[in-house]
């Protein structure tokens, strides 16, 4: 299954350049926690402040086991708080959430 999200950075420079350096070399940490949540591929692409990530999957991969995994991991944990410092909310995201689930409206 494949998945895209959408964020938003803050507009700086100086933090985007910090966020984009994290992502040269992710924590191995992350790393295995992103592949045994069932996530195949990741990637993630910049346009100013806006992000967009592209998520392929397996048949064992859930929203909701990928949660419940990160909860339970403090490393994960440590991550999401870092990476908070360059990230802001889209404007219509629900309270607490980070990543949007996009809509697919066209397909070739």
């Amino acid at each position: 299954m494949r998945y895209c999200l959408t964020l938003d950075l803050k507009d700086d420079p100086a933090l985007i350049a910090e966020y984009e350096a994290y992502h040269t070399a992710i924590w191995p940490e992350i790393h295995k926690s992103i592949t045994e949540a069932g996530i195949t591929n990741m990637e993630i692409y910049r346009h100013d402040t806006r992000l967009f990530m592209i998520m392929e999957t397996d048949e064992t991969f859930s929203f909701d086991r990928k949660g419940a995994m990160d909860a339970a991991n403090p490393k994960v944990q440590e991550w999401e708080d870092l990476m908070w410092n360059y990230q802001q909310p889209l404007k219509n995201a629900a309270k607490g959430e980070k990543w949007v689930l996009m809509n697919k409206i066209f397909q070739l």
